[in-house]
């Protein structure tokens, strides 16, 4: 299983939120740094021959965005919190849909 820790706390708007992800997953020069291109990028996780990202897992395993400090993330940026559920659950639902495995989950502790 490979954990990739998220700092949410340096994600304040869109930009942040795409220049965070960009740096720690590697995404190529071309990303497009809209929802679109994140999503592209997570869908190919299991291919690294695709060039979507520097960080890869196993053909059947799962990559773990662990999302810290969500708290302050979810009240700070909720439509970025938002995204990062959807989109996640998106990149899994289009992978099955084409029969192939989840490659995406994420790991996060919110306050009720």
């Amino acid at each position: 299983m490979t954990v990739v820790k998220i700092d949410t706390g340096r994600i304040t708007d869109w930009p942040t939120f795409h220049a965070v992800f960009a740096e720690m997953l590697g995404f190529p020069d071309f990303y497009g740094r809209n929802l679109d291109a994140w999503i592209d990028c997570m869908s190919y996780l299991d291919d690294p021959s695709a060039g979507m990202s520097s960080v890869h897992v196993a053909a059947g395993e799962v990559l773990v965005l662990q999302l810290d400090d969500v708290d302050g993330f979810s009240k700070r940026c909720p439509d970025q919190y938002q995204a990062i559920i959807e989109s996640s659950a998106f990149v899994n639902w289009r992978r099955i849909d084409t029969g192939q495995a989840a490659v995406l989950t994420l790991s996060f502790y919110k306050s009720p």
